[in-house]
């Protein structure tokens, strides 16, 4: 059977990866980000990507371009940045940012291209609000589908990182629930610890990582390897910014531990300043390549080189984890070939 699904807010396609591994062949993307977009082009030339915004699009125009197929799964991650727990700074209310409503137009597809199964994967700060029980409800009562959602960790589904994520899948076939986790963990030094150094290798993104100053380098150097941060410099060596009551985190300047998890591979990942992302021994951050293995991307994945650095980090941290994508997708695969194969 030949699944098809439509990924909103497609970013770089972490989520298609992840629905391709399972089998599902992603008919349709959409993308506001002309960069991710680009990024996203150059790993899924087989999907049409729709670069806008997503509140403009008519709906008449996509059932023209599906002519009639069937749509096996709608998946996406609206995005919703004033939910997340480092905008709200673990505070209970949302910070506004216009992108809050955009779980609205979710459910506004869903409403409309009535696909067999859904999939939402979003902060869990999300699931505090408002707009998330009322789209749930909305889902259930007013359009018929079974839903179930969950807040898991992708390390517990082979991702070597702790990322927690909220999932809310639903079916108009029959009751659906969030795939369990596989408890396979991946470690650091399995996904990264036998790459060359950035200098002999042959891939470019992984000669993607921020150069420093002198005084930075030797602040770097003088953190003890696999797991050492700032703090055990002693007063005299930190930065002067650093020593200042409540600012900032408390691993930002950290070297990531080679037999544990990464921690979330932020939009700030290729900079230190900005949390635990320097490597286990180099002195050095993490590469971009280095940090979109840890987001589970394959090795060949493809991003626009030529973009500022700033700019691969955020599309490297806003993605998601294709291989945790693919469990939950294969787990909506098996529920669809339940009911469909009968």
């Amino acid at each position: 059977m030949k699944l098809i699904s439509i990924d909103l807010f497609s970013g770089v396609g972490g989520l298609t990866e992840g629905l391709r591994k399972a089998g599902f062949q992603t008919t349709l993307a959409f993308e506001i980000d002309e960069l991710a977009s680009k990024a996203y082009k150059l790993n899924h030339k087989e999907t049409e990507v729709i670069t806008k915004d997503i509140r403009t699009v008519d709906i008449d125009e996509i059932k023209h371009k599906l002519n009639g197929k069937t749509i096996h799964l709608l998946a996406g991650c609206p995005p919703c940045q004033g939910f997340s727990s480092i905008r709200r700074l673990n505070k209970p209310n949302p910070v506004p940012d216009e992108r809050n409503t955009l779980i609205n137009e979710f459910v506004r597809f869903v409403e409309n291209l009535k696909p067999y199964t859904f999939m939402m994967e979003n902060v869990p700060g999300l699931a505090l609000d408002e707009s998330f029980n009322k789209a749930k409800k909305y889902l259930e009562e007013k359009l018929g589908y079974h839903v179930d959602y969950k807040i898991v960790n992708v390390k517990d589904y082979g991702v070597p990182q702790s990322r927690k994520r909220l999932v809310m899948i639903g079916s108009r076939l029959g009751e659906i629930k969030v795939a369990e986790p596989v408890n396979k963990k991946k470690t650091i030094r399995e996904i990264i610890g036998k790459l060359p150094k950035p200098e002999l290798s042959e891939d470019p993104l992984h000669k993607i990582f921020p150069k420093h100053s002198d005084k930075i380098f030797q602040l770097i150097k003088n953190i003890p390897k696999n797991g050492g941060s700032r703090e055990d410099l002693g007063k005299e060596k930190q930065l002067k910014c650093h020593l200042k009551k409540n600012v900032g985190f408390n691993d930002v300047y950290g070297r990531l531990r080679w037999d544990d998890y990464s921690p979330t591979i932020t939009g700030g990942c290729l900079n230190p300043s900005k949390g635990r992302f320097l490597h286990p021994e180099q002195n050095r951050c993490i590469s971009a390549r280095e940090a979109a293995l840890l987001q589970s991307f394959r090795k060949g994945y493809k991003l626009p080189i030529e973009a500022p650095v700033y700019k691969i980090a955020l599309m490297i941290g806003n993605a998601l984890p294709p291989k945790f994508c693919a469990i939950q997708a294969k787990s909506i695969k098996l529920h669809l070939e339940q009911y469909l194969n009968g």
